[in-house]
């Protein structure tokens, strides 16, 4: 049954941490049948039984450097062996900096699965070393840095959606403060120091902008009822005009000076019209925890 040829078939791989999972989840919900940390040897066989017997034309592999020898013996492999059978496969290496996957695994509180034995950059150090020669055969790098999961999901799906299938825009409300640098890729940025700082009323400075008390503050002030209807109004108009043009993801930022107080009751406020209005949303507050 060597003969027989999926559709599509996308072999995922790259830096633990850096998404695998995300994307192996994402490419299901598209009509893919995966599979995760299938070794080299085994791949033949599995496109047999699935593509052959199951008559599953859309196939996903997952793999990484658990596999037994996968970073050496694969770009021989895929270039030579699984491109002659299946001329249309892509490959898919998902890569990171440094300081993120160290923060993810700090987050899942993951051992690397690479080198356990090893510190955490060490072990990134050492898997990033590895996987040089597979990177450099992919079809598609995605430096995951920047994504949230949403965001992951949504460039994946862009990518390889099926005919018909339109996946919704997904607006990234990011609140932050100046004095800590603006977030990089941001698409739409609102400043919003010119509102009263709550900072400096006693009682509101350990209180945040979800805090009621710090919202009816901001209320009890003019201009910050008026700038709501001003962008409210505004966004009315531009965020469908994104979404005509097939955008992924959009981002507006919404910065104070700390990023505690003033731009977080805005992103919560923006946040919660957007998702009257029909929009996926996902709300980050970066700095309110400072």
């Amino acid at each position: 049954m060597n003969d027989v040829t999926p559709e599509k078939l996308v072999i995922v791989t790259g830096l633990s941490g850096a998404g695998k999972s995300y994307v192996q989840s994402t490419l299901e919900d598209l009509g893919f049948y995966a599979a995760d940390n299938l070794p080299v040897s085994l791949i033949e066989p599995f496109l047999d039984e699935v593509v052959g017997r199951e008559r599953k034309d859309k196939i996903a592999i997952v793999m990484d450097v658990r596999a037994h020898d996968f970073a050496r013996t694969f770009p021989a492999y895929f270039t030579r062996v699984l491109r002659a059978r299946a001329p249309n496969a892509i490959l898919i290496f998902l890569d990171a900096r440094d300081e993120v996957l160290v923060r993810r695994f700090s987050e899942t509180r993951r051992p690397h699965p690479y080198v356990v034995d090893l510190p955490i950059l060490d072990a990134i150090g050492a898997e990033r070393r590895e996987l040089i020669d597979v990177k450099a055969i992919a079809n598609m790098v995605l430096d995951t840095s920047q994504f949230s999961v949403h965001e992951l999901k949504a460039e994946i799906t862009r990518r390889f959606q099926l005919p018909g299938y339109v996946m919704p825009m997904l607006v990234n409300v990011v609140t932050f403060g100046f004095k800590y640098a603006v977030p990089p890729n941001v698409d739409l940025m609102f400043d919003v120091r010119f509102l009263p700082n709550p900072h400096f009323v006693e009682g509101l400075r350990p209180k945040t902008g979800k805090d009621a008390e710090v919202v009816a503050f901001l209320e009890s002030h003019g201009e910050y009822g008026e700038f709501l209807e001003r962008l409210a109004s505004f966004l009315e108009y531009v965020v469908p005009r994104y979404e005509r043009e097939m955008k992924s993801y959009l981002t507006i930022g919404v910065g104070c000076t700390g990023g505690k107080h003033r731009s977080v009751a805005v992103g919560e406020r923006l946040g919660t019209s957007l998702a009257e209005s029909g929009y996926l949303v996902e709300i980050t507050h970066r700095d309110m925890a400072r």
